[in-house]
């Protein structure tokens, strides 16, 4: 599983990040976690507000930080 927190590093950015880190964790789930900060790379995904998670290449949340029963229900499917 591919995981990217998109963002330029605001606080709910790394917020966003720390909660898909600890959803995974306690899932157990083998995922990797990259953390995308460049607005060009943002930009291909299609988003255009931060912060943005995308699971496997699909975009799960925009413009807010997931709560962690939402990251685990993403994980799950």
């Amino acid at each position: 599983m591919e995981i990217k927190v998109l963002g330029p590093g605001c606080a709910k950015c790394a917020e966003a990040e720390k909660i898909m880190r600890a959803a995974v964790e306690e899932a157990g789930a083998t995922a990797t976690i990259e953390k995308i900060s460049d607005f060009q790379q943002i930009a291909k995904h299609g988003v255009f507000s931060t912060p943005a998670v995308v699971i496997d290449g699909q975009i799960k949340c925009v413009g807010k930080v997931p709560s962690k029963g939402e990251a685990l229900a993403w994980l799950k499917k």
